[in-house]
């Protein structure tokens, strides 16, 4: 390929394509790789699209002259921002607050590429150095944080990221259509801080602005002093913004913010099939820009032969920040414009035969819908799935089974795996069209049994029936219902597969008691528990919000969580309980929380633990860890 087939990166690349001036720059938190996976480079080559002269700065260092920023100067119309496809909290810091050592998204992984908060940093570092020119943030971060929200790592509450920022527009959701509408906006002669009313953009309005709104078309937030001082106020706007971003048709949003107001624009609606097509029918290389060359990006080795297949997802976990970022509305590709893409990753000249990951969000929403679609475009519900399966949801597996043999037909493709979380209680959803049923049930097999790579995602998340539905999720009977199906499909066709399931400690509502009986529960299931994580709360969900405010936005009533690191570790433990250095620590806490009860269930008279090669080494590596913290004390 020819270095001309990326987007510039450099004054050497632009003068190669014979440029003399630029109409974008894009500066992002990621290393550029040419693939619809990463935000950067969709959204330049959406602009590119367009007829726009689009160039990408990655990474860009911000601790020294700051030559990164200046050295393709001022563009034509805006400069983009965007911290990367992951936030960078998240990708910072672990649930403890602890710094990671490695960066996914960064060639050969490493760390301190970019700072905290990109969208703020490199934002304030352009309008320094070229304060006429309009700066637009927009991605995942900035997409989660376009109201005051509460920042988990720095334990308070912080007002919109676009006044932090001090950036002109926030673009929040998935950009193509707010950001061509835009450039078509500023192409035809609109100044840029005249153009208020574009969907999905966030700006700052004079505090005027504010008076006499209809109640139709406006709902005014607590300000964001005032949710400083009341929580509950807080909670009482999260519900506003969560059910607005839901919406096919929402209203407007206005919230006070010191001297100004934040006002964010409704969505667009979701896209047609013609649109998401267009977008990913793209001219992308694939590949990570040749200035990696011999470096590995983890990020894109995982999704290097995957395929997404649609956007969006409508089961509203509460901790989950897709529909808050994607909307739960699905936008599903062609099944013409899926194969075109894995005929394109068949040409790799890597690849083995095996597609990675046939997926989305979550693996089995394509084409999903509602029946009615005028019930839709009336609905705020944040969650198709919960407290049960919206009866207007067409659930039918038969599209998703369609691209699945159509791919394993395909010349060159020995087998297509599914990597992405898959929804049980939509394939075990019982519908009132008997045939829907049975497609269903064939989805369910031919998933099993043609389609796992040895390990089937499935997230139950928990066994609290309580905390399960502060989740919004199903009950852990379903889970236990599907892994009696998974091992039937496996016995009748020969596998020995197995079903990982991701487990939550110390969510909102989850005590550790309930942790207690997690193990206990899990343990019947013959399960070693490998996926599992301590909650840690992000921007723009339900699940933070009754973190940090100790109430439940929707109902108002109060909510445990555990806060401290102690809370955090006695729920974690128990994870662990097969584990023998775990063994007393568990036994004496189930006498505290007087739950002696189920020291017999852990641990029967018979019980003797026989590690496996894996369980061997996580043993050896947490005692050599627990010995160099004991050294380094003494020292």
């Amino acid at each position: 390929m020819r270095l001309q087939d990326w987007l510039p990166t450099t004054k050497k690349e632009i003068e190669i394509r014979g440029w003399d001036y630029l109409d974008v720059i894009i500066f992002s938190g990621d290393a550029y790789v040419d693939h619809p996976s990463f935000g950067a480079a969709v959204i330049g080559r959406v602009l590119e699209a367009q007829g726009l002269r689009v160039a990408i700065v990655p990474q860009p260092n911000w601790r020294d002259d700051l030559r990164d920023f200046k050295k393709l100067g001022e563009p034509r119309l805006f400069f983009g921002v965007s911290a990367g496809a992951m936030d960078s909290m998240v990708n910072h810091y672990t649930a403890n607050k602890r710094l990671r050592s490695d960066d996914a998204y960064t060639a050969d992984a490493k760390s301190g590429m970019r700072p905290d908060l990109p969208s703020i940093v490199y934002s304030n570092i352009l309008k320094e150095l070229y304060p006429n020119t309009p700066v637009v943030i927009g991605g995942i971060e900035a997409s989660l944080r376009r109201l005051g929200y509460y920042d988990y790592w720095e334990d308070k509450l912080r007002p919109s990221i676009l006044t932090e920022s001090k950036a002109d527009m926030l673009i929040y959701g998935m950009g193509e259509h707010p950001l061509i509408e835009l450039s078509k906006r500023l192409l035809n002669g609109e100044k840029f801080n005249d153009i208020t009313d574009l969907p999905q953009s966030v700006i700052r309005m004079p505090l005027e602005k504010m008076k006499d709104l209809s109640k139709e078309e406006n709902i005014i937030l607590f300000s964001f002093e005032e949710c400083k001082k009341e929580k509950i106020k807080q909670a009482k706007n999260f519900r506003h913004i969560e059910e607005e971003s839901n919406k096919k048709h929402g209203i407007r949003l206005w919230q006070k913010t010191g001297d100004l107001a934040v006002l964010v624009n409704p969505p667009y609606p979701p896209m047609t099939e013609k649109e998401i097509d267009a977008s990913f029918d793209l001219p992308y290389t694939r590949l990570p820009h040749p200035k990696y060359k011999d470096k590995r990006i983890p990020a894109y080795d995982m999704i290097k032969f995957s395929v997404n297949m649609h956007r969006g997802c409508f089961g509203g976990c509460a901790f989950c920040t897709i529909s808050a970022h994607q909307g739960k509305f699905i936008a599903s590709r062609s099944k013409e414009s899926i194969i075109k893409e894995v005929e394109k990753v068949i040409q790799m000249p890597d690849f083995k035969g095996y597609i990675s990951d046939l997926g989305g969000p979550s693996a089995n929403m394509y084409k999903m819908r509602g029946k009615n679609q005028d019930i839709c475009d009336n609905c705020k519900k944040p969650s198709c799935l919960n407290p049960i399966v919206c009866p207007n949801l067409n659930t039918d597996h038969r599209p998703l089974l369609e691209v699945y043999k159509a791919v394993d037909a395909l010349s060159g493709v020995k087998k297509s795996f599914i990597g992405s979380g898959v929804r049980y209680d939509l394939i075990l959803h019982h519908n009132k069209e008997e045939k829907i049923n049975k497609t269903n049930l064939e989805y369910a097999k031919e998933l099993i049994s043609k389609h796992v790579s040895g390990r089937l995602k499935v997230a139950p998340e928990h066994t609290s029936e309580k905390t399960l539905s502060i989740m919004r999720k199903p009950s852990f009977s379903l889970f236990e219902d599907f892994k009696k199906l998974f091992d039937k499909v496996n016995s009748e066709s020969g596998l020995r597969q197995q079903i990982i399931p991701y487990f939550i400690s110390s969510h909102p509502g989850s005590t550790e008691e309930d942790m207690a009986e997690l193990a206990v529960k899990t343990k019947k299931l013959d399960f070693k528990l490998e996926q599992i994580q301590d909650f840690t709360p992000t921007p723009m969900t339900v699940s933070t919000e009754i973190y940090y405010t100790g109430i439940h936005p929707y109902t108002l009533e109060k909510v445990y969580t555990a806060h401290s690191k102690e809370e955090k570790l006695r729920q974690r433990q128990y994870f662990f309980w097969y584990l023998p250095e775990e063994r007393n620590n568990i036994r004496q806490a189930l006498q505290r929380i007087k739950r002696p009860d189920l020291m017999d269930k852990l641990y029967p008279k018979n019980f003797a633990f026989k590690p496996n090669a894996s369980e061997a080494s996580r043993i050896a590596e947490r005692r050599k860890m627990e010995q160099f913290k004991k050294n380094k004390r003494k020292q």
